[in-house]
């Protein structure tokens, strides 16, 4: 029988690990969390020091029988759940509820960034005791959040509608989220013109046409606000002579990348995939539990997938050298290896999300994978690579064209040595660089006179800021400090699932609902949906992580402020139940007149002699069913979404994501959302 039991948090790590230890360990799976706060009430004794009340989750009560069963004449328990607070709160439950009570079984910790053998027998040489100031940290995040959630989110059942909730960090992206909406909203465009000529060099040959933007009148930056503007330029600029003028040719160097973080990926998985959050992590967390990828069995691909650090190990970069090297040749590989800077709340202890081998290129592992796994390991494997690599070098030739005292310019880059863009089969740098190859200039001299085939001015309009997709969202949040690396999808599903938010073309709209939350919530607890409240809260959790701040410390400090003004807006805070809106509707069944009310799906329909008329129906959206039934499309909710039904369903079973003649296309702005 074996000596030693392993605990991880599921069986796919649970399968990959085993095969590395041998016959004196077993390797089973606590399947997350077995002890936590309870769901029914909220399990925090507030005048006592905050003291938790944790109890067996209902569903792990038989779980954590076999644990108990497995542990039984057993010399040691080694608890390797994932390496990040989480894991470290999991594993202190696990430790308690095992060994409290048998003080001859060991309990010991082992982490690991990364599930391939080398590195899972380097921690089972190198166990350590449970760190509590990762589990102080935990709990006191824990309990905060708790707090926030019992307590609002009963005042919203009461005031608005029951199933909705708020939350310490949600509540702040939905406010962000609302913010932005009204700037859209507020946006007024601007009116303005560019006027480009079209060019040519005196010999008449069809490759040394070009095109130059008007730059400056004066020396001075050109605005043409105008259509009456731009049309006197352009009179005027036909009466000119265009005469080459200063051309600058200068070197460019393009850096590689460093490699991911969380939040790196998921931006990216976003833009290039257009995969959310969650779909990336969830898929990320199966290449880092192990794939079974033939002989070799199940492996680790990825590093872990939960981090903020930029930081490789000494190995991985050897690894990536040779790789490098031996792919690529020497001019590839730079003289000093490439290290990069993380932000200033990176946790350092752990890496970038990297593969665990870079000689395991995509293509060798591609019949094992899925093809989102195949992406998202594409993407890892591919950045990972080219942050060890040389410097991307161009050639950048600017020209400034005289006509008269205005001045055109026009630039053209030409690639003169591709260094890390070598790695990327395609996307980003690829696509740019086919661009850039596609301008360029004629062979031009100071002094050249040009002929002037055309002018041509172009109206255009300053674009509002565009909505948030996944990307830019997980990118503002990070940017502000709200959330942490395993917060950042659960966020964006909680305030989706609630319907604040809807995904229309990959971009989040604002609902009804939301803005009705967010209203309430923005005045009666302004400090709660306070991004630099929030932010410090963030910050004082990786203090107490770092053992530099006390946990009870930080519980005290925010929850008499929070409690009081939970109090007032109890009293305060408008009941939106109550509220009715007159419509012109007739009860159908006691001929009084129909109201609009909120309820738990939004807004409905009422009977205003409620509750002696109990009718009710949804509101329609006045489109007629494109089938003909008769029946009219009302929006409904299901757990993949919102979507537009019949009313005569199940009769009718037309559905759609959109109303007939709705454009389903991005706006403009929003398409053209730069990488985040």
């Amino acid at each position: 029988m074996a000596k030693n039991l392993v605990i991880v948090e599921s069986p796919a790590k649970a399968k990959t690990i085993n095969k590395f230890l041998g016959k004196n360990y077993t390797v089973t799976a606590s399947m997350g969390h077995i002890i936590d706060l309870p769901k029914s009430k909220l399990g925090v004794e507030v005048d006592n020091n905050f003291n938790p009340l944790y109890v067996v989750m209902a569903d792990r009560k038989k779980h954590l029988s076999v644990l108990k069963k497995e542990s039984k004449g057993k010399e040691a328990i080694y608890l390797a759940a994932d390496p990040d607070r989480e894991g470290e709160a999991i594993s202190w439950h696990i430790r308690n509820a095992l060994c409290e009570k048998d003080k001859k079984l060991k309990c010991y910790r082992v982490e690991f960034d990364e599930i391939t053998k080398d590195a899972v027998l380097s921690a089972f040489k190198h166990p350590r005791d449970i760190n509590m100031k990762l589990v102080n940290a935990q709990q006191a995040r824990r309990i905060l959040d708790r707090i926030v959630g019992y307590t609002l989110s009963p005042l919203l059942w009461k005031k608005v509608s029951r199933g909705l909730s708020a939350g310490r960090v949600q509540s702040v992206a939905v406010r962000l989220i609302m913010d932005r909406e009204a700037e859209i909203k507020a946006f007024h465009p601007q009116e303005y013109w560019d006027i480009e000529a079209e060019l040519k060099r005196k010999p008449d040959s069809p490759a040394d046409k070009f095109k130059a933007k008007l730059d400056r009148f004066k020396n001075n930056k050109i605005e043409i606000k105008k259509k009456d503007e731009a049309d006197r330029i352009v009179a005027a600029l036909k009466k000119e002579t265009y005469v080459v003028g200063e051309i600058k040719e200068s070197k460019k160097k393009k850096n590689p990348y460093p490699p991911f973080t969380t939040s790196k990926l998921q931006q990216e998985s976003f833009n290039k995939l257009r995969f959310s959050g969650s779909r990336t992590m969830m898929i990320a967390q199966g290449l880092y539990e192990g794939v079974d990828i033939g002989k070799e069995g199940s492996v680790g691909l990825i590093t872990y997938m939960r981090t903020d650090s930029v930081k490789i190990s000494k190995d991985a970069q050897a690894d990536a050298k040779k790789y490098i090297l031996e792919k690529f040749g020497k001019r590839y590989y730079p003289d000093i290896p490439n290290t990069y800077k993380s932000r200033k709340s990176a946790q350092e202890a752990h890496e970038a999300i990297r593969p665990t081998l870079p000689l395991r290129e995509p293509e060798s592992v591609k019949q094992y994978l899925t093809p989102d796994q195949l992406k998202i390991y594409q993407l890892i494997w591919t950045r990972f690579v080219g942050s060890q690599m040389t410097p991307a070098l161009y050639s950048q030739e600017t020209v400034d064209i005289k006509a008269g005292d205005y001045i055109f310019r026009a630039g053209a880059m030409r690639l003169l040595f591709d260094g890390y863009m070598a790695v990327y089969l395609d996307g980003e740098d690829k696509d740019k660089n086919d661009d850039e190859q596609k301008s360029k200039l004629p062979d031009l001299s100071v002094g050249m006179v040009l002929d002037l085939l055309d002018l041509l001015p172009s109206q255009h309009f300053t674009k509002p800021p565009p909505r948030y997709s996944d990307a830019s969202l997980i990118k503002a949040l990070e940017e502000l400090g709200i959330g942490r690396p395993s917060t950042y999808a659960p966020i964006i599903y909680t305030i989706t699932t609630r319907d604040y938010v809807r995904r229309e073309s990959g971009y989040f709209h604002p609902t009804e609902l939301g803005g009705i939350v967010n209203e309430l919530l923005m005045k009666h607890f302004p400090m709660i949906l306070d991004v630099k409240f929030t932010a410090k809260m963030e910050d004082e959790l990786d203090g107490i992580e770092e053992g530099e701040i006390d946990w009870l410390m930080v519980l005290k400090s925010f929850y008499s402020p929070f409690i009081h003004s939970v109090e007032k807006a109890k009293v305060e805070m408008k009941d939106v139940k109550k509220e009715a809106i007159a419509t012109d509707e007739i009860c159908s069944m006691c001929g009084k007149p129909m109201v609009i009310k909120w309820g738990r799906r939004g807004k409905f329909l009422s009977c205003s002699d409620y509750p002696t008329c109990k009718n009710a129906k949804s509101i329609t959206s006045g489109v007629k069913c494109p089938t003909g039934c008769g029946g009219e499309l009302l929006m409904r909710k299901s757990r993949r979404g919102s979507f537009y039904g019949c009313t005569n369903y199940p009769k009718c079973t037309y559905i759609a994501k959109k109303l007939p003649g709705e454009d389903a296309a991005a706006p403009e702005a929003e398409k053209k959302e730069g990488q985040a």
